[in-house]
């Protein structure tokens, strides 16, 4: 195409991180793989639900729009290495020099903190003749996008701790193991040793559940053997949602932990034509701000799709409290947390009762800035959600912010002094954070999608319609927010009560 015009593709701005030192120039011989998502071709009826072949044929990518791509792509030295039209993922391969040119931007090696990575900063250009289908594009920098949201509980540790069916019982899950589900898992690192993980479930005297290892992009179950690594992340949310939902299939997405990664593991478990998640469960994130608009919109567009397909997306809201760990001494939410179309689960202090089966006292989690705090507050990305219009939000605690999406939703016990036992890479720990409010969540989901025998889905308009059926948490503050009665923005509607839900739902009132 001759005529061809470079525009700036909306969204896609990169910064160069803070404290990186330029290292050079990529080699321009270096082979990238990248994945182009292609804008969503409709908007499909709210509320209504579809099998994932249907949803493909009528809202994934077309094919002339996907014939569009591989023109382009070839008139740039490119390779189709990929067409997934379900997902509207059109993944693209060639020299690094190659990618350059047909984005038209400068890609060099910086030095950060955790080793080198690959960035550039400014926009990505693109033809004009495809900049209208192209949602995002994602593979040209490839610096850590997400944290795990754990703690580990320190030696000194004074509370109780507990075992995932301890809490399950104190939240009053209802009985069942979640039989004929499928929880996926998104893990950003580390791995699963199957040793491990048969010898915890025998001690909890728990059928081992099934657990799959499925690798996304370059990402692998590869254990680091290192109980303060991701390691420790993975085997918490295997350990939390097979020992609470044993009978449920546990898929662990396993990608590495770039922005590309993180997407295309979320849209590989939303379409799984195979496995077919019915929950999805994801304890990594980070502030709202550190994301790209493009990253976020296809991210989002990824649990648009979830909600369409009866999925529900379960996602730790953070550690660090109404910062989200920011030190720009502004208050921030944690992505992809803050998505509306996502169950925030943030984080509580658990105190039992004297025999140790019932809650005595239940607070927000926060042991100040060096112990953590669950993460919540006021979207400064999206607005507020039709399920949150009768809440009582608080104002941002940022001056001239203006209204946003509130979190996060729910909540339940992460704080490391009352934290929970599990086995990482052979030892026993005692580990915390909202990392494990996520899959705490998704394990009673998998047992209420059991019990109704349909998936509760995109759950959050039933749970703030019943917002009796959680324990409502009304002491302590997260730094710039308190709770209080009803909704707050450090534990949301409140901690569960699972026989109250699952009554709640099976009301049939909305």
């Amino acid at each position: 195409m001759t005529d061809r015009r470079y525009v700036p593709l909306k969204g896609s701005d990169r910064k160069t991180p803070t404290g990186a030192s330029l290292l050079g120039p990529v080699d321009p011989a270096q082979l990238l793989t990248l994945s182009l998502y292609l804008k969503p071709r409709g908007t499909p009826p709210a509320g209504r639900r579809f099998d994932r072949t249907e949803f493909g044929a009528l809202y994934g990518a077309a094919p002339e729009d996907i014939a569009k791509i591989e023109t382009y792509a070839g008139e740039h030295g490119l390779v189709v290495a990929q067409v997934d039209p379900a997902r509207r993922l059109v993944r693209l391969a060639g020299t690094a020099a190659a990618v350059a040119k047909a984005f038209r931007t400068k890609l060099d090696r910086y030095g950060i903190a955790t080793g080198e990575h690959r960035g550039r900063s400014g926009p990505l250009y693109v033809g004009d003749d495809i900049v209208d289908l192209v949602q995002g594009v994602f593979g040209l920098d490839d610096r850590p996008q997400a944290r795990a949201q754990f703690r580990i509980a320190a030696a000194k540790a004074s509370g109780a701790s507990f075992t995932p069916l301890q809490i399950g019982a104190l939240y009053a899950f209802p009985p069942g193991a979640g039989a004929g589900e499928t929880i996926a898992l998104i893990e950003l690192g580390g791995g699963f040793a199957p040793a491990d993980l048969k010898t915890y479930f025998k001690g909890l005297d728990v059928a081992l559940p099934a657990v799959t290892a499925v690798p996304v992009d370059s990402g692998r179950n590869a254990p680091t053997r290192n109980t303060n690594g991701p390691d420790g992340e993975v085997m918490l949310d295997i350990e939390m949602a097979g020992a609470l939902a044993p009978g449920a299939h546990i898929a662990v997405y396993f990608a590495p932990n770039t922005a590309q990664g993180f997407i295309d593991a979320v849209t590989q478990a939303v379409h799984d034509a195979k496995l077919k998640p019915s929950v999805v469960s994801i304890s990594w994130g980070s502030p709202e701000s550190s994301w790209t608009p493009s990253a976020v919109q296809a991210m989002d567009q990824a649990f648009q799709d979830a909600a369409s397909l009866g999925v529900t997306i379960c996602v730790a809201s953070g550690d660090g409290g109404s910062s989200d760990g920011a030190t720009d001494g502004q208050a921030h939410v944690d992505f992809p947390a803050s998505s509306p179309n996502v169950l925030g689960c943030g984080g509580t202090r658990v105190t039992v009762a004297s025999g140790g089966t019932s809650i005595a006292a239940e607070t927000v989690w926060n042991d100040g800035a060096q112990g953590g705090a669950g993460g919540g507050g006021i979207s400064a990305l999206f607005p507020v959600p039709a399920y949150q219009q009768g809440v009582d939000l608080p104002a941002s605690a940022n001056a001239g912010a203006g209204a946003g999406r509130g979190v996060p939703d729910v909540a339940g016990n992460a704080d490391p002094d009352s934290g929970y036992q599990v086995l990482v890479d052979g030892q026993r720990l005692v580990i915390g954070g909202t990392s494990a409010v996520a899959p705490l969540w998704a394990g009673l989901i998998a047992r209420l999608n059991a019990d109704l025998g349909r998936p509760v889905g995109f759950i959050n308009p039933q749970l703030y319609a019943h917002a009796a059926a959680c324990r409502d948490i009304v002491s302590g503050s997260n730094g710039a927010y308190k709770a209080g009665k009803g909704w707050d923005a450090c534990t949301g509607l409140g901690s569960p009560n699972g026989q109250a839900l699952l009554a709640a739902l099976k009301s049939g009132v909305s």
